[in-house]
């Protein structure tokens, strides 16, 4: 093989372990909240507030931290894949995208 095909399968690499490491957080993050949900209803029926519970507090959590762990992914993509990806086409090709 070639260095850039290397290169380019060590990208990939990166990227499979990148998506299946953000995936594992998010299935302990959802999988948490569906068990505290099934196993401690008293705990997240607590008030914080009128109106305002545990459960609807660690809800939003939930959804705000799915939007960090994809923003996050996008960000690192965005960083080191698409520039490796950009100096292995110029490799291949002699010229910019």
């Amino acid at each position: 093989m070639s260095e850039d095909q290397d290169a380019l399968q060590i990208l990939a690499r990166r990227r499979w372990h990148m998506g299946i490491g953000l995936s594992a957080v998010m299935v302990v993050i959802y999988f948490g909240f569906v068990l505290l949900v099934a196993f401690n209803k008293e705990g997240l029926g607590t008030l914080l507030a009128p109106g305002l519970s545990v459960g609807i507090v660690l809800g939003a959590l939930v959804i705000v931290l799915t939007w960090a762990v994809t923003w996050f992914y996008v960000r690192w993509a965005n960083t080191h894949i698409d520039a490796e990806i950009k100096r292995l086409n110029y490799n291949a090709t002699g010229r910019a995208l």
